[in-house]
């Protein structure tokens, strides 16, 4: 069973979002996809005036920016990724964490930053999941979730993926049924030198991360997809920071 997500740089760029959908509606069974689309709601946000802010590559979240990323990542984006993988014979649902209550979170409680209106995962059912999955329909997913008490929330996709794939790892355990989680996005792995996209680091062991914060080699957007694969790989998932090319083959990293 694979989870895959994607982000705002491959949604934003035609060519590559499309070899990636492509590569999905081949699969031989239904996954979860579940989608950022930050450079859109960046996008949107300078349209309407509205001041972004980053933290280590998550967006503080005001009342006008939930209002925002609920527009683009619940709406524009989920939808035209749906009706583009129907058009590739793919089979699927659009949700967000709120619909069927499928992922619940809590409002994020930081010691010295205000994150506002960001969730963390605190729920994922994963037994409504299976079962669209076992419909034969595949799941997109939109990062906004709900606090229970009628109130949406942002969440980082990076961070909803690897709680998707380790809820569904759970429920594997026992019945040979391997779950795997796909960070893909536009590099073609961990890069030692973002200058040489053949620089590709084929294994990232849990261990080896401080070293390559410290020495730049992790930073900012590519910070929460290490630290979510690293807790999705310790929780038993196969996990891989992957590119999709033209003819469809995958390099990438994987996360141990």
């Amino acid at each position: 069973m694979r989870i895959i997500k994607i982000g705002g740089a491959v949604i934003d760029a035609p060519h590559l979002r499309q070899q990636v959908l492509t590569a999905i509606a081949a699969l031989d069974e239904p996954c979860v996809l579940v989608h950022g689309g930050g450079v859109i709601a960046t996008r949107l946000a300078e349209q309407l005036n509205v001041p972004q802010t980053m933290v280590e590559g998550r967006r503080v979240t005001d009342a006008a920016t939930l209002e925002i990323v609920v527009m683009a990542y619940a709406g524009a984006v989920n939808k035209t990724l749906v009706a583009e993988l129907h058009s590739r014979g793919r089979t699927c649902i659009g949700v967000t964490g709120a619909d069927a209550d499928l992922v619940r979170a809590r409002k994020r409680e930081h010691p010295t930053i205000d994150f506002g209106f960001v969730g963390d995962v605190e729920h994922v059912d994963a037994h409504r999941l299976r079962m669209l999955l076992d419909q034969g329909l595949s799941v997109v997913v939109a990062p906004i979730t709900h606090d229970g008490s009628g109130q949406l929330l942002n969440t980082n996709a990076d961070t909803m993926a690897a709680e998707i794939a380790i809820a569904l790892a759970k429920t594997s355990a026992g019945n040979n049924d391997s779950v795997s989680l796909h960070f893909v996005f536009e590099h073609h792995g961990v890069l030692a030198s973002i200058d040489d996209p053949s620089s590709v680091i084929p294994v990232v062991h849990a261990d080896d991360v401080a070293g390559l914060v410290e020495r730049g080699v992790i930073t900012k957007g590519m910070m929460p997809k290490i630290t979510n694969a690293v807790r999705a790989a310790g929780a038993g998932v196969d996990v891989v920071i992957q590119h999709v090319d033209d003819c469809g083959t995958m390099t990438g990293t994987r996360v141990v």
